[in-house]
C-alpha cells in the first residue's frame, strides 16, 4: 500500500468532461487549491494525455459523456496506470442498471466546499 500525493505537494489532476463550462470551472478550482490541473474534453482524450505522461496522480471524470462512460475511462485508465486516483463525477443520483462502479462519486451539481473536501479526502487516503 501506498500513500497518495504527500500532503503539501501539488498533485496533477486530469479532469474529463464534455462539457466545457463544467471541465474549466473544475480546472479553476483545482489550480486555486495549488494542483497542476489538465483538462480533456473526451475519454480518448483523456485517454491519449494518460499515455502520453507519467506524472498524473488523479483523474476526475464524469459519468455520462459521448463513446465511452468514465467507469469505461477509469478502468482503462487503471489498466495504464494502476495507482491512479479515480473521482466519478455524475448528474445521475444512481447510475443506469448494469453498471457497476467502484469508484468513488461525487454527484452534480456539488458545491464548491464538497468537491474540495472529496479531493482532499481522495489524496490523503492510501491507495492500493
Amino acid at each position: 500500500m501506498t500513500l497518495g500525493p504527500p500532503k503539501g505537494r501539488r498533485a496533477v489532476i486530469l479532469v474529463v468532461d464534455d462539457d466545457a463550462l463544467i471541465t474549466l470551472n473544475m480546472v479553476d478550482q483545482l489550480s486555486d487549491l495549488g494542483h497542476v490541473a489538465l483538462e480533456a474534453y473526451s475519454a480518448s482524450e483523456a485517454l491519449a494525455m494518460l499515455r502520453e505522461r507519467g506524472d498524473i496522480d488523479m483523474l476526475v471524470t464524469d459519468f455520462s459523456m459521448p463513446g465511452m462512460n468514465g467507469v469505461e475511462l477509469a478502468e482503462a485508465a487503471l489498466a495504464h496506470n494502476p495507482g491512479l486516483i479515480v473521482l466519478l463525477t455524475s448528474g445521475y443520483a444512481d447510475l443506469p442498471e448494469g453498471i457497476a462502479c467502484k469508484f468513488p462519486r461525487l454527484e452534480k451539481p456539488f458545491r464548491e466546499d464538497e468537491f474540495h473536501a472529496k479531493i482532499g479526502e481522495l489524496l490523503a487516503a492510501p491507495v492500493e
